[in-house]
C-alpha cells in the first residue's frame, strides 16, 4: 500500500524529513516503524526508543498496535505538552 508518513519535531531533524510517501507492506503502526528502522541509520536513530513517540492514523492518535488496513496517513510525533 501507498501511505504518507509525516514527521514532526525532533523526528523531523533526526530523519531530514517533514513527509515522505512510502509504499509498505506494513500490517500495523509497529511494523511500519521496524521498516522505516531497517531502511537506514538516521531513521534507526529517529526511532530508537520508542517511548518517547506517539502515533496517529489518519489524524487520530492511536496505540502502536493499531491496523494501518486503509490508512492514508501515519504521523509520528514526540509527546505534546500543554501550557
Amino acid at each position: 500500500m501507498t501511505i504518507q508518513v509525516l514527521y514532526f519535531a525532533w523526528l523531523r531533524e533526526r530523519i531530514g524529513l517533514g513527509r515522505e510517501t512510502i509504499e509498505t507492506e506494513a500490517a500495523t503502526v509497529v511494523d511500519l516503524v521496524a521498516e522505516l528502522r531497517a531502511r537506514e541509520e538516521r531513521y534507526a536513530a529517529a526511532f530508537a526508543d520508542m517511548a518517547t513517540i506517539r502515533a496517529a492514523v489518519d489524524q487520530e492518535l492511536v496505540p502502536l498496535e493499531t491496523p494501518l488496513s486503509g490508512a492514508r496517513e501515519v504521523a509520528f510525533f514526540p509527546p505534546m505538552t500543554g501550557g
